[in-house]
């Protein structure tokens, strides 16, 4: 038996149940880094989703974020997120999601990115479509990058790592009409499915933030690579381009250094 959309709906929205029980409360928060929170409530909800994957598809490989790597079969794997934008959520700000990934012999099938505090269920079926609470979505229409809203975000090692994405920031922030940062991946690139955001990119992310959500832009219509084009883009270092047809071969130019702006 194969997991349904419906099947990571009802997880995913479990989840959002306990990450709303716990909202606005004080947490234990442990730091994994720097900027890079955890709190009791992700791994209560992480705890959450294993248990159901397990339950009900005991065989899968499942790859989380708190818990690592879970064997099982290599053709069946799980990307869990089981609170993606801890920083926002530890510190109030109702800005974090559920985001949980199926893929089959490497490839997304399903993918769910749902934000609680809104009760928005972004989602898609590979080869069906992308919706929004049942409503099909779109990526935007726009073709120029002056005309653009972007999103991006920055990796928790900034200090160390030189690919710390300062550069490509300053670039956007000359040539697109606006550059944001939530703090939330998996809800950055769900709004690029829906229309709302122009596009995202980012250049050290992990796995389980994007896996749903790149599948939700594809299927809104959308271009999803890794930073040099190549549309193999789940594998390391994670560096990606969501955006619509006409804006990703602008974006990727000036990711790649060149000032292709118009």
């Amino acid at each position: 038996m194969l997991p349904t959309l419906n099947d990571l709906i009802q997880f995913a929205k479990g989840a959002g149940e306990i990450l709303m029980d716990g909202y606005g409360k004080k947490h234990q928060v442990h730091y994994k880094g720097r900027a890079n929170l955890v709190t009791e409530i992700d791994q209560e909800s992480e705890k959450y989703l294993i248990g159901q994957i397990r339950a009900h598809f005991t065989n899968h490989t499942i790859v989380a974020e708190e818990s690592g790597n879970l064997s099982g079969q290599d053709d069946h794997c799980w990307f869990v997120d089981p609170l993606d934008g801890t920083s926002n959520y530890a510190h109030g700000v109702p800005i974090f999601s559920v985001t949980l990934a199926y893929a089959f012999k490497g490839k997304v099938q399903v993918g769910v990115v749902y934000d609680p505090t809104r009760d928005q269920c972004f989602c898609a079926e590979r080869g069906k479509g992308s919706w929004l609470n049942g409503e099909s979505m779109h990526v935007s229409q726009t073709s120029q990058l002056i005309n653009s809203m972007l999103v991006t975000g920055f990796p928790y090692d900034l200090e160390k790592n030189k690919n710390n994405n300062f550069d490509n920031f300053t670039r956007f922030l000359y040539c697109a009409q606006s550059v944001r940062r939530l703090g939330s991946a998996a809800i950055d690139v769900a709004y690029v499915a829906a229309g709302w955001y122009d596009g995202y990119w980012e250049v050290s992310i992990c796995p389980w933030d994007i896996a749903a959500g790149t599948l939700i832009v594809e299927e809104a219509g959308g271009v999803v690579t890794d930073i040099n084009g190549d549309p193999d883009y789940l594998k390391p270092p994670y560096a990606i381009i969501a955006t619509n047809p006409s804006l990703h071969p602008k974006m990727l130019s000036i990711l790649q250094g060149a000032d292709r702006t118009k």
